[in-house]
């Protein structure tokens, strides 16, 4: 705690039911003179009749809105710079992000790429962007990454078989509008996992090496908002309180995460996806309660801060105690979730635990975060037990 720390988000935040209906008067925050945008959506955000009502209301404006929708999903560096290549010839005052944490990297990235010569894997790592982008609008569809809030933005290169971050003030947008009306209707299957993406974020952020009295108010607030309604919001879609609940908590997570970070868990997870496809929020889901019980010596003096924000009853529960029974309550979530603990159904196997062990080990940005140092021999024993389970 006695060292120096920072904290840094996005320029503004609206947040509320059917706030995206008021995106005309909320685009004036910018303080720019905007006739050109191009949205950046994900397809469902076009199947469920958002973009169409953005549109309508900016064309009111005389503000003309491209579409973009081709950003896929945990998109690739190629994917990103073909589609800047697309949009590149046009001249944009702004860019709207509509849709999952893929869709508000991409857009973040796409900001930077404007206004800055070179590829994307020139600017992967810390501070690599030169120059201030685009404006961005970053409207969330998930309760997840919090990318709305963070300078992180994560691409996947196959290649290499592995996830790498971009980080760099220039990539915190200027306005979020956060409406949970737009997460309604998320499928089951992605309210879990990506809500469990959302509470890691805050988990990691809460006992990582770079914890301070800021992020742990935002941390703690994360567990609580998401611990409240995570079930509920699974079980009942429909559940609007549920859903801004969850959509506000993630953002909490987000804003922890960018002052003290993620930690082995985002390490461990970055290769599953890279090399297995395993979404961001699944990998998380399965690693946490195993990467938690390694670090468990270590961050032993916090989880009755976490038992007591997931609102678990203390009183008389030694730390050991309210340890095991964050990690039992992680790992009830996982089962009422549907989430797989398997790697097999996913087609890895003991051969393949050498290997992504190694990729893990080079994510020292976040490894070097965790509580406890990890050796290439722990990381490959955290992935065995899921081979077990």
């Amino acid at each position: 705690m006695g060292n120096l720390y920072q904290f840094q988000t996005a320029n503004h935040i609206i947040s509320g039911k059917d706030s995206i209906k008021q995106i005309s008067d909320h685009l004036k925050i910018l303080n720019i003179e905007i006739r050109n945008i191009l949205m950046i959506a994900q397809p469902s955000m076009i199947k469920h009749g958002f973009v169409d009502h953005i549109q309508q209301q900016l064309e009111k404006e005389n503000i003309k809105a491209d579409i973009n929708t081709d950003i896929l999903p945990e998109p690739t560096a190629n994917n990103i710079n073909e589609v800047f290549q697309s949009i590149s010839a046009n001249e944009y005052d702004a860019l709207i992000g509509i849709g999952g944490g893929s869709v508000l990297d991409a857009t973040k990235i796409l900001s930077v790429m404007f206004t800055n010569a070179g590829s994307i894997e020139d600017k992967l790592g810390t501070d690599l962007v030169k120059n201030k982008g685009i404006p961005t609008v970053l409207i969330p569809s998930t309760a997840g990454t919090g990318s709305e809030v963070t300078p992180n933005a994560i691409v996947t290169l196959p290649d290499e078989e592995l996830k790498i971050g971009m980080v760099s003030k220039y990539l915190l947008p200027n306005l979020v509008i956060l409406d949970p009306v737009l997460t309604l209707s998320l499928p089951k299957h992605i309210t879990a996992a990506t809500g469990m993406d959302a509470f890691t974020h805050a988990f990691e952020s809460f006992i990582s090496n770079k914890a301070n009295l800021i992020s742990d108010m935002f941390a703690l607030e994360s567990i609580r908002l998401i611990s409240d309604s995570i079930v509920e919001a699974y079980e009942n879609g429909s559940n609007i309180e549920a859903r801004e609940k969850m959509l506000v908590g993630s953002m909490y997570g987000g804003m922890a995460l960018t002052s003290a970070g993620t930690a082995a868990v985002h390490a461990l997870a970055y290769p599953l996806g890279g090399k297995f496809n395993i979404s961001h929020g699944v990998a998380n889901s399965m690693l946490l309660p195993y990467v938690t019980e390694f670090n468990l010596d270590s961050i032993r003096n916090k989880m009755h801060a976490v038992a007591d924000a997931m609102k678990m009853d203390t009183a008389n529960l030694s730390e050991d105690e309210a340890a095991r029974a964050v990690i039992d309550k992680i790992r009830e979530w996982t089962e009422v979730l549907e989430i797989p603990q398997n790697l097999k159904s996913y087609g890895v196997s003991e051969s393949h635990l050498k290997e992504i062990s190694i990729a893990a080990s080079k994510v020292t940005r976040l490894l070097n975060n965790n509580p406890k140092e990890m050796s290439l021999r722990d990381i490959e024993e955290v992935y065995r037990k899921l081979l077990e389970e």
